[in-house]
């Protein structure tokens, strides 16, 4: 097999995307960038919906824990005279109520601006921060059952506004971080996946371009079991499938011209000697020419009808036939031929086997396989043929005796043009189309032609046809 293309080769164009690799890279670009989007749409759902509502909660609770305080607080000297005289106590009174004191910061939602209190006569004893007035919830504080002042804390709603800038500033950081990150991944993800792909698809482009150009030595790697790999063995089938026809024909068109050129130069020698004079023009001489024409003639009817076979043209008229009878009556009209050659025939023909055939095409079959047993066989030779039905089909065994075939060889019978010793001589056999022919008529009729050993030292042929089912 031909080495595949080189690395140096394909290393060339390693550094070009191809369009299938940039396509990829922005798929996957694309995709990652849509889950950025959408979880970054679903987190803000989550923060509006349900995170909210947790800050308006824990707002509540920490008013809750600040009102007892400042009713602790307000029993020992029932007033709040203890605030008016230090109001700068409040951030601290606050932290402490909290839990928050040994806080470098305070949360962002307790801080002492966030809350206010005034007296029963709705007097601030600790004013909004900066004078403000807000849209203050108020928490009455009681202390045994007396009303003794309201504390006003500030909704989460309006602590977000202040936290606004800030929260944006981070989501914006953490999603900028996110984004670069994930742009950073989908780039060597998308790279290194368009590169990988980009270059066994140039490779496979390259392969099919040489292939067009009627180079079909270029063979494709085969590393991996994924559908590329697949892809390159199904390619390098496809190039050895060519490369073989390719030989096989030009083998054809050069044995063809072997096979024309000998009885061509036989009548142009004789006709130059008749021309010259040494060989006189009379009926022997005629009859000499009219054999090698003949022999042309036969040539040339037998490359057609293997044409025809090649082209699905072959003239065939398949009707209901009896094998059996067919069979039969060709071996008994070669008692004379196979007396001259020497051979002892046995036949165990099955009655009534019935199949779709052509009459004369299935005669010219038995001509062919009677030829070549005649032509390879031994004298004395023994030939041997039985018909047989086999499931549904029809089973024809011919066999004949020494000499046999090397196993290496019996695939090779059917070839055009193909002899078992190798050579062009034309006194150790017929053209070489004889076997190809048979086999060509047995695939016409839907059936098959193989070889094996023979039990008698020779060749084995084995017909299969399809019988013919009652309708």
């Amino acid at each position: 097999m031909p080495p595949p293309l080189s690395r140096s080769t394909l290393g060339r164009f390693n550094w070009r995307f191809s369009r299938l690799g940039l396509k990829l890279f922005m798929i996957i670009l694309s995709v990652n960038v849509a889950i950025s989007a959408g979880v970054f749409l679903a987190v803000s759902f989550s923060i509006d919906r349900g995170f909210l509502e947790y800050l308006n909660q824990a707002q509540e609770r920490r008013a809750t824990l600040l009102a007892d305080s400042l009713i602790n607080r307000w029993e020992p000297q029932e007033s709040w005279a203890w605030l008016e005289r230090s109001p700068e106590r409040w951030p601290m009174v606050v932290r402490h109520a909290l839990g928050q004191e040994h806080r470098d910061r305070p949360s962002p939602l307790g801080e002492a601006q966030d809350f206010v209190l005034r007296d029963p006569q709705q007097q601030f004893i600790v004013p909004p921060h900066n004078g403000r007035e807000s849209n203050w919830h108020w928490l009455p504080l009681r202390s045994d059952g007396e009303l003794i002042g309201e504390l006003g804390f500030r909704p989460p709603m309006q602590v977000m506004e202040r936290m606004e800038n800030r929260f944006l500033e981070r989501q914006q950081r953490n999603l900028m971080i996110i984004v670069v990150s994930l742009g950073v991944a989908s780039l060597l993800l998308a790279g290194g996946l368009s590169w990988w792909l980009g270059r066994r698809t140039r490779a496979l482009a390259m392969a099919t371009r040489r292939l067009t150009e009627g180079n079909y030595h270029s063979r494709l790697p085969e590393r991996g079991r994924d559908e590329l790999s697949r892809l390159a063995k199904d390619f390098n089938v496809l190039a050895a499938t060519l490369e073989a026809s390719r030989n096989a024909r030009a083998r054809w068109v050069s044995d063809t011209a072997h096979e024309l050129r000998t009885p061509l130069a036989v009548l142009r020698g004789e006709i130059e000697a008749m021309q010259d004079g040494i060989r006189p023009l009379n009926h022997e001489s005629l009859a000499s020419l009219a054999q090698e024409v003949d022999q042309l003639e036969r040539l040339v009817t037998d490359l057609r009808l293997l044409s025809q076979s090649d082209a699905g043209a072959l003239d065939i008229q398949l009707a209901p036939l009896n094998l059996s009878d067919s069979l039969a009556g060709r071996l008994e009209d070669a008692d004379r031929w196979l007396n001259d050659s020497d051979l002892s025939l046995t036949r165990q023909i099955a009655p009534d086997v019935m199949i779709r055939g052509d009459a004369q095409r299935l005669r010219q079959l038995w001509d062919n396989l009677l030829d070549n047993s005649c032509a390879y066989t031994d004298a004395p030779g023994r030939l041997a043929v039985t018909l047989t039905c086999e499931g549904e089909e029809a089973v024809v065994t011919w066999q004949d005796s020494a000499p046999g075939v090397p196993d290496s060889e019996l695939v090779r019978l059917t070839e055009r043009l193909y002899r078992v010793e190798g050579s062009r001589n034309r006194a150790s056999g017929g053209s070489g189309l004889g076997l190809s022919i048979a086999s060509a008529l047995a695939n016409a009729h839907d059936g098959s032609l193989s070889a094996s050993h023979s039990t008698l030292g020779g060749l084995c042929w084995t017909l299969r046809f399809p019988l013919l089912i009652d309708q």
